[in-house]
C-alpha cells in the first residue's frame, strides 16, 4: 500500500487534493472498524510485554514484523505511513484541514527532543513498571469510541490538530521517534529541481517547518503544502534520487 502512494506522489506535479480527504478517511475508517493499522498501540503492547514474554502472541509478532516493514520503507521512500495510513495520524490530518488560523510551532527541534524524552518515558515505565504511558491518552478508547477520561484527552488533542498541526505525531508518538530517524536518510523525497525560483513560499506553507533546503525531511509528512503553495510548475517534485533535482527541498 505504501508504495502505491508512492507512486502516485512520484506521478504528481501537482497534488491532487481531492484525493488526500479520501486516503484519510478511509485511513480512519480503518481505524474505527478495525483498529487498525494502530503501530503506536502496537508498540506499546511490545514494551509492556518484552520485560517477561509473557502475553506476546501471533497477533504482537505480526504487529512487530509490519512495523519492522513499515520503517524499513519511510527509510526508502519517507513518511507514507504517517501521512496517509496512520489512522492516528489521518485523524489529525482531517482536523488541521479545518478552515481556521493556524499557529506554527517554529521550534522543531524541541519538539523532536521532548518526544524523545517521551519516547525514553514509555519504554521505562513500560519495562520497568508495567505501566503503558501511552493508554492515557486515550488511542483505543477514542477508535472503540468508549467514553472515557482517555477518550476526552484524545479528542482534545483532535481539537488542538485543528490549530497546530499534528501535536500528537510530534510531541507524543512513540515510534515518530524511529520514522524521523528512518525517513532522514530516505532515498525518495520532495525535492527541488532547475526550476526553482528560491521563492521560498514552500518554507512558509510547511507546517513543520522542514522545506527548507538543508533540512532533513525526517519530520515530513509528505502533505505535499510545499508543492500546492508553489507558484512553478514543476519546480518542486517527488524524486527518487538527487540526479532528478537540486537535492531536497
Amino acid at each position: 500500500m505504501e508504495m502505491l502512494y508512492g507512486r502516485e506522489f512520484a506521478a504528481e506535479r501537482r497534488p491532487i487534493r481531492h484525493l488526500d480527504p479520501i486516503l484519510l478517511l478511509a485511513a480512519v475508517l480503518m481505524g474505527f472498524l478495525f483498529f487498525s493499522p494502530m503501530i503506536p498501540h502496537n508498540f506499546q503492547n511490545l514494551v509492556l510485554h518484552a520485560r517477561t514474554g509473557a502475553g506476546v502472541g501471533f497477533a504482537l509478532v505480526g504487529a512487530a514484523v509490519g512495523m519492522t516493514v513499515f520503517f524499513l520503507l519511510a527509510f526508502l521512500f519517507g513518511r507514507h505511513f504517517c501521512g496517509y495510513i496512520c489512522p492516528i495520524g489521518a485523524v489529525q490530518e482531517l482536523a488541521y484541514e479545518v478552515p481556521t488560523p493556524k499557529i506554527r510551532i517554529p521550534w522543531k527541534v524541541a519538539l523532536s527532543v521532548i518526544r524523545g524524552l517521551v519516547f525514553l518515558l514509555i519504554i521505562g515505565a513500560g519495562l520497568g513498571l508495567s505501566l503503558s504511558v501511552l493508554g492515557f491518552f486515550g488511542i483505543t478508547e477514542f477508535f472503540r469510541l468508549t467514553f472515557s477520561l482517555g477518550f476526552t484527552i484524545f479528542l482534545l488533542l483532535i481539537a488542538i490538530a485543528i490549530f497546530i498541526y499534528r501535536p500528537f505525531c510530534r510531541l507524543i508518538c512513540p515510534v515518530a521517534v524511529i520514522f524521523q530517524l528512518a525517513s532522514t536518510p530516505a532515498r525518495w523525497k520532495i525535492r527541488r529541481t532547475d526550476a526553482c525560483i528560491a521563492c521560498r513560499k514552500c518554507e512558509k506553507a510547511c507546517p513543520t517547518n522542514e522545506a527548507g533546503r538543508d533540512d532533513g525531511k525526517g519530520e515530513c509528512y509528505l502533505c505535499r503544502q510545499c508543492i500546492a503553495a508553489c507558484p512553478v510548475e514543476g519546480a518542486l517534485r517527488y524524486g527518487g534520487s538527487a540526479g532528478q533535482g537540486k537535492g531536497p527541498v
